[in-house]
């Protein structure tokens, strides 16, 4: 089979801008097998699934907490020192991934739960401003796509995490401050920064979908509306039900939903919501399973449009009374898993239709070209 390396003469994702749309994340990870850290490792292990996509977590707990092996530094006092002086970080954001989803958390900002005050608004502000502004310079031209964003919102509105318990209604402000903050920090930051091909986004993330649409207190009906972020994530679990064409309709109904209350946004075209969370763990469904209903998953949303569809995780991250669940790509044996077979030979085969649509038709396939396509894939 025809591979991109041969065909452009460098690695994919320096030779093509076409979104796969189909990843993984690695975040917390429960074991590594090599003595890279955990970041590092599992980062190159997303490079050899064939992925263009690395999402990971960027905030104060960075050390041993979110990513073994990697040592806190007491000179790094912010998100900009974390990408530029962290060699871990330095490292994966230099990959040759296109696609970066970043949970994004201010080192210098208070928490917003009971209100976002001015103080900390301008301490958000700045330092969101500092970090676009060192994305923007430093991968200047090199065709990366940057999205900020965070873990389950609805879950930071819901005391206790309590889908039944109303959000506080400063909570629900707060919120909305926050993520304009961070939107004008980032939008200013491109205004003044000369640039060129490397983009910057912002995503919020919401996860109690079905609630909404019940007419519930949530970050979609409640938050959403009122925000001028560039996308959203949808961590999908409470859509995940069944299987089959049920999962299917399910899902693509909370994707309908949550993009009715997305404000219109020029300058972006196709869908702005993706799916930033899906999986099932082989503890409960078996290995089998787990990537058949993750093929229900990549399926509907590739039908319905989505730019991302991101699998939690490439290694595991719960442990409950000292058993791996089994949210996992590469098991903690080091066993390559069904769901990884699935989404290898997915892109795979996506990377080899790239090759041949642009020997055809002398252009790279656009997204909606491609996502047609890609149903054939599975």
């Amino acid at each position: 089979m025809l591979t991109a390396v041969a065909a452009f003469g460098e690695p994919p994702a320096r030779a093509a801008s076409v979104n796969y749309v189909v990843g993984t994340q690695t975040i917390g990870p429960a074991y590594r097998f090599t003595q890279q850290t955990a970041l590092v490792e599992t980062a190159q292990a997303t490079l050899d699934l064939g992925s263009d996509i690395l999402k990971i977590k960027l905030s104060r707990d960075y050390g041993k907490r979110d990513y073994p092996g990697v040592v806190a530094n007491p000179a790094i006092h912010s998100l900009r020192d974390l990408a530029r002086d962290e060699p871990s970080f330095r490292r994966v954001l230099d990959m040759p991934f296109h696609h970066y989803l970043l949970w994004t958390y201010s080192f210098s900002a208070g928490w917003w739960e009971h209100g976002f005050s001015p103080k900390d608004s301008e301490a958000e502000y700045r330092e969101i401003y500092d970090f676009t502004r060192y994305l923007l310079t430093t991968y200047n031209a090199s065709g990366k796509k940057f999205l900020l964003g965070h873990w389950e919102g609805d879950w930071y509105l819901h005391p206790g995490y309590d889908p039944k318990r109303d959000p506080d209604s400063r909570a629900v402000q707060g919120m909305i401050d926050w993520l304009n903050t961070r939107q004008r920090a980032i939008e200013d930051a491109k205004r003044d920064t000369k640039h060129k091909n490397v983009e910057v986004w912002q995503y919020t993330e919401v996860n109690l979908v079905q609630k909404a649409m019940q007419g519930g207190h949530t970050l979609t009906n409640d938050v959403l509306p009122k925000t001028t972020v560039d996308y959203v994530s949808y961590s999908s679990y409470d859509s995940l039900q069944g299987e089959g064409p049920t999962l299917r309709t399910n899902l693509q109904k909370a994707l309908n939903y949550i993009e009715t209350k997305l404000p219109p946004k020029s300058g972006l075209a196709g869908k702005r919501v993706f799916i930033g969370e899906y999986g099932f763990p082989a503890q409960g469904v078996g290995a089998e399973m787990q990537a058949a209903r993750s093929r229900d998953v990549i399926q509907a949303g590739l039908e319905w449009g989505c730019p991302y569809i991101l699998y939690w995780e490439m290694y595991n991250n719960e442990v409950k009374d000292g058993q791996q669940v089994g949210f996992w790509l590469i098991d903690d044996k080091g066993q390559k898993q069904p769901v990884y077979h699935l989404m290898h030979d997915f892109l795979d085969r996506a990377k080899t239709y790239t090759i041949n649509f642009k020997k055809t038709h002398k252009r790279l396939p656009n997204d909606g070209e491609f996502q047609r396509q890609a149903l054939r894939f599975l």
